[in-house]
This record gives C-alpha cells, structure tokens and sequence, in this order.
C-alpha cells in the first residue's frame, strides 16, 4: 500500500509542479509535461524490474552471471532509447497548435 501512495504522490507532484515549470517559456503545453513525467516513471519502473529480476537470476545461476549481465544492459539501453524518444515527443508538444 505504501508503494502505491509513492506513485501517487509522484503522480500529484507532476501534474501540480511540471505545468507551470514548463509552460513559464511558453514552449511547452501541460499536456507535455504530464506525457514527460509518466515517460520517466515508466522508464525507471521497467529498468528497475529489470535489474532486479537479473540479479535474483545472477543470484540462482551465478554461472551465467555474465550472459545475463548483457542481456540486462542490452535491454536497459532500449528502454533508455525509447524513453529518451518519447520525452524528445512530449517536448514538441506546442500550446499554440492543438
């Protein structure tokens, strides 16, 4: 239950704090910042669940530590990949043309 109450409280501080931070230039709408601020949490969540499922397999199997080691880092890159894509998305979102 406390876990959920962080992700709220997460969820509060963006929708509360990252509007107006990024409206303040003009360049970038609400909509934007709320779309930047669930792409970071569903970034961290899933290399979080990443890693810890490859340390609990290191920690089964430590003879494959390091074939899971890669396979960890390869997927950890993509998903830093497409979360760096889709926070380049929601940075483009104008105010001015929706």
């Amino acid at each position: 239950m406390r876990k959920v109450g962080g992700i709220v409280a997460v969820a509060f501080a963006v929708l509360m704090l990252a509007g107006p931070v990024m409206a303040a230039d003009g360049g970038t709408s609400f909509s934007g910042a709320f779309g930047a601020g669930l792409v970071t949490i569903g970034g961290a969540y899933g290399i979080g669940r990443l890693a810890g499922s490859a340390l609990e397999g290191m920690a089964r199997q430590p003879e494959v530590a390091g074939n899971i080691q890669t396979a960890m880092i390869i997927a950890a890159a993509l998903i830093e990949g497409f979360t760096f894509y889709a926070l380049y998305i929601c940075s483009q979102q104008n105010p001015w043309t929706a």
